[in-house]
């Protein structure tokens, strides 16, 4: 079963999404930092604006913003991740992919084109790279049948959507299926992008951890395949 293009991603109504997005712009606009919010922006190449709060402070007004709040359903978790995604200023972002990142449990493998859309949009590792392994990476684990759409993501012209079919397992460890972490590996091998071949590298080397032989092994038969880049990341830690 494959549910790319399945579900909805338009926003739901949302009592929970209406009272966190209340407080979030109140309290987070009210913390916005400009010098630093340009240090960010440019940090990150421009891809959106900041409003220049630091890592520990957000997640501290975080935590006031869902303060007494209740256990978001699937609807919630649409509607608070899609309306974060229409605001310009990054920290948004960040703050719908850590609600995401802490309640994907609560959502069934029809969220899957809701993530597609945040990968999609405004799109940079800052997002995609969390957004893969912990948000698609728990719906393919709780849903198997999601591999199908996997095994399209990873031949999709959208680096980003690429980049996330190969860094959906990064957390399985001893789960992993090595046999499809080995085939996108191979799919993209000649891709130019730095983005995918460094996804290619770290994907074998967070494998590596759990069973360095097989992708010892693996990049013995397929090295001359992959960028310099590729291999010097996968074997960063269990050498040649």
């Amino acid at each position: 079963m494959s549910v790319t293009g399945a579900g909805t991603t338009e926003v739901p109504r949302s009592d929970l999404a209406d009272t966190v997005l209340e407080r979030l712009t109140v309290l987070y606009t009210a913390a916005a930092n400009p010098e630093r919010a340009a240090a960010a922006q440019a940090y990150m190449k421009d891809v959106a604006p900041f409003l220049g709060i630091p890592t520990p402070e957000r997640r501290a007004l975080s935590r006031t913003v869902l303060q007494d709040t209740p256990r978001p359903d699937e609807a919630d978790c649409t509607a608070v991740a899609l309306r974060c995604w229409q605001l310009p200023e990054r920290e948004y972002h960040y703050f719908a992919v850590d609600y995401l990142r802490r309640h994907v449990g609560r959502c069934s493998s029809r969220f899957l084109p809701v993530t597609r859309r945040l990968i999609t949009t405004v799109s940079w590792w800052d997002t995609v790279d969390l957004l893969a392994a912990h948000v698609v990476g728990g719906l393919v684990a709780a849903d198997p049948t999601l591999t199908v759409d996997m095994d399209a993501w990873i031949v999709d012209d959208d680096l980003w959507v690429a980049r996330t079919a190969l860094l959906h397992q990064l957390r399985y460890k001893e789960h992993t299926d090595s046999r499809r972490l080995f085939a996108y590996c191979l799919r993209q091998s000649g891709h130019t992008d730095f983005f995918v071949r460094k996804a290619i590298g770290w994907a074998l080397r967070e494998y590596a951890k759990t069973d360095p032989d097989a992708v010892r092994d693996f990049l013995a038969r397929e090295r001359g395949r992959f960028a310099p880049l590729s291999v010097r990341e996968a074997l960063k830690n269990v050498g040649a």
